[in-house]
């Protein structure tokens, strides 16, 4: 049975990744030279894939540069956050668990952790602190990785996924202070810092007033091009035997918008039905196959709406852009001029729509194919 070569919903092996050559460049320059970098853009437009391609590089090529991969979407407080980042940093440290062990002897002198090895230290080892304790001497996890780094004569790397989340956190605001007045007098140790909510990730690091302003090289990731995907689809089918002519393999983006997810997906779900080659019966099957897979989490998404950010997005699908004026608000219902400020907020926060231009976008292009189809009755097809 073979391996479908269009990976989604995790991040990509590096024959399922494709393109993304000049953020790869710049992303491994800045990190091996010592460049705080924030990865920005929509969700799921491939930013994990990018930086486990770019850390596994650098792993491969510089043995003096430790990597640091802490997952933050399950961390849901401080205390959580100190005790993953001290265990991640000396996990990152050496392969060897009696080291792990010499270095909290070294390394601690203020708080003394708990700690647990199981059977298969590399997955079973954890740290736990009294929190009242914690909560005096924080700085001594939050200088781990540079004491470590300075004794031992290496760097770190240490990559924070959806860090955002830091903002959901009781007292955040004087925790942010803490974690940048400490991270920038790092000389050792390079931060990577990305996740899947933009226009949070944005409002931390592009406002003045905030404590990581400046904090490091701000990269606003693009879609990946059009050419790209088709040449990357082409090759995929041929590399398992399959094959897709360039004309139906631009299908596959076009109806996705080159939105790396759904391009991966509507992609596999192709390539599962075609035995032999691809033709635009496979494609067209699969679109309503990927729409329908995907329903039952955009009717949960419009339940969780108002009246008026539904009629809102009704206005935006018809190609709307005066959103306040007196025409557009009594045909749509939008409400009053503040309503639709606010209701636009929402949705932006949301990661729902995007605004340039003067115009507004669906930032998911499967929920957008969707949403003309429950509500204008538009055939998926005929959209594009």
């Amino acid at each position: 049975m073979q391996i479908s070569p269009f990976i989604y919903g995790t991040t990509v092996s590096d024959k399922s990744f494709t393109d993304r050559d000049k953020d790869s460049k710049k992303l491994y320059e800045n990190l091996t030279n010592g460049i705080n970098t924030i990865l920005i853009s929509p969700r799921r437009w491939g930013k994990s894939s990018l930086v486990e391609k770019v850390a596994g590089d650098i792993s491969t090529k510089h043995k003096d540069i430790k990597i640091v991969m802490i997952d933050l979407f399950s961390v849901s407080g401080e205390e959580e956050f100190l005790e993953a980042f001290a265990r991640e940093v000396l996990k990152a440290s050496s392969s060897k668990w009696q080291d792990w062990l010499k270095s909290v002897k070294d390394f601690f002198k203020q708080i003394v952790p708990k700690i647990s090895i199981g059977t298969d230290p590399a997955n079973d080892f954890n740290l736990s602190f009294d929190w009242v304790e914690l909560k005096k001497h924080k700085d001594e996890i939050l200088d781990l990785p540079e004491k470590i780094s300075a004794s031992k004569k290496f760097k770190f790397v240490i990559c924070l996924d959806e860090f955002q989340n830091l903002a959901t956190y009781q007292g955040y605001e004087e925790f942010e202070k803490k974690l940048r007045s400490k991270w920038q007098k790092h000389k050792n140790v390079t931060y990577c810092l990305y996740g899947s909510k933009r226009h949070m990730l944005t409002d931390i690091f592009s406002k003045s007033s905030k404590p990581f302003y400046r904090f490091g090289d701000i990269m606003l990731l693009q879609k990946i091009g059009r050419v790209d995907w088709i040449n990357f689809i082409v090759e995929s089918f041929e590399r398992t035997a399959k094959s897709i002519s360039k004309e139906n393999a631009e299908l596959i983006p076009a109806y996705m918008k080159d939105h790396s997810w759904y391009v991966q997906q509507l992609a596999h779900y192709t390539w599962a039905k075609t035995d032999h080659t691809a033709s635009k019966k496979e494609i067209n099957d699969s679109l309503f196959e990927v729409i329908n897979a995907n329903s039952p989490l955009f009717k949960k998404e419009i339940e969780t709406m108002s009246i008026t950010q539904l009629n809102l997005l009704k206005a935006i699908c018809s190609g709307e852009t005066q959103l306040t004026s007196n025409d557009t608000m009594q045909k749509y219902r939008l409400g009053t001029p503040r309503n639709v400020s606010k209701n636009k907020a929402i949705l932006i926060n949301n990661d729902m729509i995007s605004n340039g231009d003067g115009s507004y976008l669906f930032l998911d292009p499967v929920f957008e194919l969707w949403f003309r189809k429950m509500f204008f009755n538009e055939d998926y097809i005929k959209t594009m």
